[in-house]
């Protein structure tokens, strides 16, 4: 008697641990009103920077290719590449509609910076790098710049005429 009590014991407990854990397996399936709702990611663009030298387009070298992603007028951190052999770098994780401030620093060369709007999947985008130009001189002659932030009225002479003494020696 004591072993058939045990037995119907047994069946019912087993049946109320399989009852409960069909309950708790319903209950996971059911996403409807927990968890983090999914946000995919933006999609993103594929830019190709190739940089050349500008007096003969061959490609330079390991040149640094800086990417500043911008919000607005503020600088978001940076990404830094190298160009291989051909002059060219690859980027694929700036978001589409994103605006990039491309910086290029190459050795022996000047440097180069402009901002880029995002607005395709795929992007190509050719530098061409300078080299450095003379240091700007006030006492040097500039003709092409005679009269560059001065307007009519205000440009004098640049030596004493004939009629007014020199007050000053002029720098040579």
């Amino acid at each position: 008697m004591l072993h058939r009590s045990f037995i119907r014991l047994s069946v019912i407990v087993a049946v109320f641990g399989l009852a409960v854990s069909s309950l708790a397996a319903g209950a996971q399936q059911d996403n409807s009103k927990r968890g983090r709702k999914y946000k995919s990611p933006p999609q993103t663009a594929r830019i190709e920077v190739t940089i050349v030298r500008d007096v003969n387009g061959k490609p330079i070298e390991n040149a640094s290719v800086i990417f500043h992603p911008m919000q607005g007028e503020r600088d978001t951190g940076n990404m830094e590449l190298k160009t291989n052999e051909d002059g060219k770098t690859i980027i694929d994780v700036l978001p589409i509609g994103e605006t990039v401030r491309l910086q290029v620093i190459a050795h022996g060369f000047q440097t180069f910076g402009q901002d880029y709007k995002i607005g395709n999947a795929a992007m190509a985008v050719e530098i061409r790098m300078k080299r450095p130009g003379e240091q700007y001189s006030i006492y040097k002659p500039h003709p092409e710049s005679a009269n560059a932030g001065q307007s009519e009225e205000t440009n004098a002479p640049a030596s004493p005429s004939k009629d007014q003494p020199a007050s000053q020696p002029q720098p040579k």
